[in-house]
């Protein structure tokens, strides 16, 4: 029996849809220089950049190519790079359990007995829901950071409204101040495009990611995030796969072909 792997987001489905927050409108076009803008910076992300652990709980829903993905997933992170996301079904084994560590990660998905093991973490999240993240990456996203935390920006625009935007070197991250604090409210990197919405105690409990530019690659996936510890720490063990002894093994490149903007199916081993 084959199983598409788009179907998995649904299957883990514990929670009631809701629509995706409203992406905020970007300044465009030149602003005037920004002398204080690491200063900007550094407010912005002082709720984050000290995260070194956190658990949550991510409510997935949005659409990557065609496909509708939702799901629920647990998750755990712990810098610089180790990960776990399990996606729970409402009852029985897992979904799915990927864990990772720097450059290498292991996919193992309980249900169908199959393991991807050693392959590169950002490869196999963009292969299950569009987006190409890492563990270092996903973390910073979830926390608040976009996809930088330990990095300071290189220079600062300011734009009206109370908009600014700060340079990395592969990426742009974008602020807003509101009653005098700034805010960190989105983020651009190659072809991604990150979110920040419903904040609470200065920490968004949205995440909205884009990703790719044509109708057969483009994701967009919200992230609501709950139930979360921070610097609470967590067993290495957590991010070490246990596969099943006989797990029948998987290609990235099938499991690329079974995602949602592959549209095909996980072929018996």
């Amino acid at each position: 029996m084959t199983r598409r792997i788009a179907l998995a987001f649904s299957l883990a489905l514990a929670v009631s849809a809701c629509a995706p927050p409203a992406a905020p409108s970007l300044p465009t076009g030149a602003g005037s220089p920004m002398p204080d803008f690491l200063a900007a910076y550094t407010q912005a992300t002082t709720a984050c950049r000290g995260i070194q652990t956190i658990t949550a709980v991510l409510a997935l829903s949005g659409r990557a190519g065609s496909t509708k993905v939702r799901g629920r997933i647990e998750a755990g992170f712990a810098a610089p790079a180790k990960m776990r996301l399990e996606g729970v079904a409402p009852f029985g084994k897992p979904v799915f359990v990927l864990t990772a560590s720097g450059d290498t990660g292991t996919l193992v998905l309980p249900r169908d007995e199959r393991v991807l093991a050693d392959a590169p973490p950002a490869e196999i999240v963009n292969a299950l829901a569009g987006v190409p993240l890492g563990p270092h990456a996903l973390r910073n996203a979830i926390t608040g950071c976009g996809f930088w935390a330990s990095e300071e920006p290189s220079a600062g625009e300011a734009f009206p409204n109370g908009w600014a935007s700060v340079s990395f070197p592969d990426g742009t991250a974008y602020l807003h101040s509101i009653d005098g604090e700034w805010r960190y409210e989105a983020a651009t990197r190659q072809s991604l495009a990150l979110f920040y919405s419903e904040y609470a105690s200065g920490r968004p409990s949205a995440v909205r990611l884009r990703s790719g530019s044509d109708r057969q690659t483009r994701a967009d996936l919200t992230l609501r995030v709950s139930q979360i510890e921070i610097n609470v720490p967590i067993d290495d063990a957590a991010f070490v796969a246990e596969p099943r002894p006989h797990a029948a093994p998987l290609t990235l490149d099938e499991l690329r072909r079974a995602g949602p903007l592959g549209g095909g199916a996980i072929p018996n081993p």
